[in-house]
């Protein structure tokens, strides 16, 4: 079945850009994705096939599949970057075939492309989410080369001591790799419950639980706190969304080699 997507118009310096570079920072998903169209024959540019390589100029005409002819623009899409406080029992989805509510049900109209979220946190996560316009700003930061920090605060249940908290810093195998915490904080907590703050540099799912119930204690709660260089605010209440400051988008871009636009500072 082919995807229902709504795009916007894709935006290309008047010398003319790589098609997959001009998706991307539009909007339409990472280079890699854009590729992956590419390869299998779905994009067409002014009625012809797309091959990777091709560039696009203003004035253009794109078109997936048999969806929409869109046309290219001159103007560089302007990079947005949102943080989103999740609350529990929403997922990382557009539409849900359960009816759950989603993430993007209450997210404000982008001035340009679509909101693309930045990785996934589990049902019953809460806390920090980002979410940009800039396919290839998602796309690096997620992917594993960068080694970008994630911190979580966990409330544990169960008895936690030291032999455990060093075999959570080394590692344990799990589904066949082996995962560590990069570094774990004590927090606030009596007796059986009990907070702890652990930095993780890896997206895999679920892997902040696994690590804990690897250990025979459970997960009482489960919010992020931090990613990369931004943290989610104290006075930002849980379903409530800010947009980032340019100064911190830009921090966030260097982190990963793109300038404050969203453009790789190599090209």
């Amino acid at each position: 079945m082919t995807e229902k997507r709504n795009f916007s118009r894709p935006t290309a310096a008047s010398i003319g850009e790589r098609i997959q570079k001009a998706l991307s920072r539009s909007g339409w998903g990472s280079r890699r994705e854009i590729e992956r169209l590419i390869r299998a024959g779905r994009m067409h540019k002014n009625e012809q096939m797309v091959a990777l390589g091709d560039m696009l100029k203003p004035g253009d005409r794109v078109q997936l599949d048999d969806g929409p002819i869109v046309r290219v623009e001159q103007e560089k899409t302007e990079l947005q970057v949102l943080l989103y406080n999740k609350p529990l029992g929403e997922v990382c989805t557009r539409k849900d075939e359960e009816g759950r509510a989603t993430i993007f049900d209450k997210l404000p109209a982008v001035r340009s492309g679509r909101w693309i979220n930045v990785g996934r946190l589990d049902i019953n996560t809460t806390g920090l989410l980002l979410l940009t316009n800039s396919g290839e700003l998602a796309h690096r930061l997620t992917h594993p080369s960068y080694t970008i920090d994630r911190e979580y605060a966990v409330r544990v249940y169960g008895n936690v001591d030291n032999t455990m908290l060093r075999s959570l810093r080394t590692g344990v195998e799990i589904d066949g790799e082996v995962l560590a915490f990069n570094d774990i904080v004590a927090g606030e907590g009596s007796g059986a419950n009990k907070w702890f703050y652990c930095l993780v540099q890896s997206g895999r799912n679920r892997a902040v639980r696994k690590l804990w119930e690897s250990q025979n204690v459970s997960v009482s709660r489960l919010m992020r706190v931090r990613f990369g260089n931004i943290m989610l605010p104290t006075d930002l209440r849980v379903g409530q969304h800010l947009e980032l400051s340019k100064p911190l988008a830009s921090e966030l871009c260097d982190l990963v080699g793109l300038d404050g636009n969203g453009v790789d500072r190599a090209c």
